[in-house]
């Protein structure tokens, strides 16, 4: 009879019944990003142009962040690309990680608009600019507030749909580009009142605003990196695992690799629990972990002895 001896016995994945349609995903993702770079790039090109004519820091820096939104969109793309390859020896998990990586590429351009709109509404003020054809930077702006709010919703529920914790993050920032779209109006209004210097303080509150989409969107991209997931997740799988007859003791770990949550579980059994039985343990471990943690899709079983 074999049984499990050792510090150790070899780790085993098992198939499991939330099999993806990795396809239909990509497809998805795919379009997503599609749509959502023609919508931000009308919409900031119109932005561009008028901020241009009228002289308008907070519409410059609206339409700046609006025209990133784009190349972060092309990032985003390159990312699901790569993450297509297959595994190889030197990549045994394959390049699902690209995705993740994609997001660093986000946060770099957001913190770049920052800069740019922060230096250009800084020197407004201290220079006193004029702010000129306010009416259609106001028109521009309202532009900017329905686009950036219908193209955040599509890649939000794309988002989640697949799982693209890249894609959910690039959607958090096209919805507060709205909200700096709606600081660029405000301050166009200012200036339609008489407060020349409305325009410049509306262009650091955009600035603000893009600070902090970046930084919410680094957090998010930092916390994938480092392996970060909701504790939550290691507290049922170690629970359900142990409610599984013949486990007397589990410790899980889990992972994100792009949009693949990676579960494994140690389980503790009685010593001479026969390596056939042991794997049907874990089998059973997996089967039951299933219903629980319905966004596992990578399942490793390693039977210890207690």
């Amino acid at each position: 009879m074999h049984v499990i001896s050792g510090v150790r016995d070899p780790a085993a994945s098992f198939p499991l019944t939330t099999a993806v349609d990795d396809v239909s995903e990509r497809r998805q993702a795919n379009r997503a990003v599609a749509v959502s770079a023609i919508g931000l790039t009308l919409t900031g090109l119109i932005e561009l142009a008028i901020a241009l004519v009228s002289g308008s820091v907070a519409l410059l820096g609206d339409a700046l962040h609006n025209l990133s939104d784009v190349s972060t969109s092309a990032l985003v793309f390159i990312g699901f690309r790569a993450s297509r390859k297959i595994p190889t020896e030197r990549y045994p998990y394959g390049y699902e990680r690209a995705e993740d990586l994609a997001g660093i590429g986000v946060a770099l351009v957001i913190w770049g608009s920052a800069l740019v709109a922060g230096f250009e509404s800084a020197t407004k003020l201290l220079r006193h600019g004029g702010t000129g054809h306010v009416g259609w930077g106001i028109a521009a702006a309202a532009a900017g507030i329905a686009g950036n709010q219908l193209v955040a919703r599509y890649k939000l529920v794309v988002g989640r749909r697949i799982r693209s914790a890249t894609m959910v993050a690039d959607a958090k920032h096209s919805r507060l580009d709205a909200l700096s779209s709606a600081g660029a109006m405000l301050g166009l209004i200012g200036v339609a009142l008489g407060w020349g210097w409305a325009d410049a303080v509306a262009g650091i509150v955009v600035t603000g605003f893009i600070c902090h989409v970046g930084w919410e969107v680094t957090g998010d991209i930092a916390h994938r990196l480092l392996d970060g997931v909701d504790p939550e997740i290691i507290t049922t799988a170690e629970t359900v695992a142990t409610g599984v007859p013949g486990v007397t003791h589990a410790h899980a770990r889990a992972r994100w690799t792009g949009r693949t949550l990676r579960v494994e579980v140690e389980g503790f059994l009685d010593p001479d629990t026969a390596l056939a039985a042991a794997d049907q343990i874990g089998r059973n471990v997996a089967s039951a972990l299933v219903p629980q943690i319905p966004q596992m899709h990578n399942f490793t079983w390693t039977a210890r002895a207690a």
